[in-house]
Order: structure tokens, then sequence, then C-alpha cells
């Protein structure tokens, strides 16, 4: 299963103050906290904690069909990070969660697998129509197939993806 997030930093900047009392205690757990407040750049830190978190609750909640507020319980961790790409994975009760994130200006697009080898097919798509099944999830159909997928969106940004 695949997951994705997009956040826009300039959009973001003006619906939420990540700097305010208790912000980060709500969201992240002690390890990010620290490597928020050691970075250089904490605000690209708390946005890309945050589009890794979303982009696995994502898969989280296709697999189980529980809405829950989480991301305090969704552990991150880095593995490679240069100036315009991380890659990394996120913990949840033991699963494994792998991501992919590009950094490139003022957005942050983050992309989740639970099968690392899925990860590195997951496309980005602009379909013509995404519909909803049952439990509102969507999907697209290709070729008279359901296909399911992911999409977000904040701010400037839409992204849909699928393996």
């Amino acid at each position: 299963m695949i997951g994705n997030d997009v956040v826009d930093i300039e959009q973001a900047r003006l619906e939420s103050d990540w700097r305010r009392r208790g912000f980060l205690e709500k969201l992240f757990t002690y390890s990010e906290r620290e490597a928020i407040t050691l970075h250089p750049e904490p605000e690209t830190m708390v946005w890309l904690f945050w589009s890794m978190k979303e982009a696995v609750y994502k898969i989280w909640n296709r697999q189980t069909l529980k809405a829950s507020y989480i991301p305090h319980l969704l552990e991150c961790r880095i593995d490679t990070f240069d100036k315009n790409s991380v890659t990394g994975c996120v913990e949840y009760k033991k699963a494994i969660f792998y991501t992919q994130t590009m950094i490139k200006g003022n957005i942050i697009k983050s992309l989740a697998a639970d099968d690392l080898l899925e990860l590195a097919h997951i496309k980005e798509i602009a379909p013509d129509i995404i519909y909803k099944d049952s439990d509102g999830l969507p999907y697209i159909y290709d070729s008279g197939s359901k296909i399911p997928v992911s999409v977000s969106h904040h701010g400037r940004i839409t992204q849909v993806v699928r393996l």
C-alpha cells in the first residue's frame, strides 16, 4: 500500500505556529523534537516529519479503516538527507513504513509504502476523475480496473499518486 502528503510551507506559515507552546510535544516524539531543535532549518524539519507521518497515516487508515489522531505515536527516522531529497522510515506499533521526500523551495512532497520495493514504483498521475469507495478511500479506473490512489493537497499543491 502507498500514501503521500504535500506541504506548502507558505500556507503552513499562515495556518500553524509551530513555535507555539505545546505544538511540537503534541505531534512529535522526543527524538523528532531533538532533531528539529538541532537542525539549522527547524521549520523544514517540522514539516518534513509531519509530511512523512501524514503519508504513512494514509496507508494505516486504508489498512485499518480507522480514523485516529496518532502523529505522536508515529516515529520518524531519517536515513539519508541531502539538500532536496530525504529517505527514511516511520515506525508504528512495530510496523515499518518506508518514505521518500522531495524538498523544493517551500514545497515538501512525501511518498510512503509498506514495502520498500513498492516505494520505487509510486508514480504521480493527473487523473480526470477520482472516485471514493463506501469507506471514503480514493481510487481511479485504469483500463477497467479499480486502482487505489493517494491524494494530497495543501495550499498551492495537489498530488495524486498510484502504484
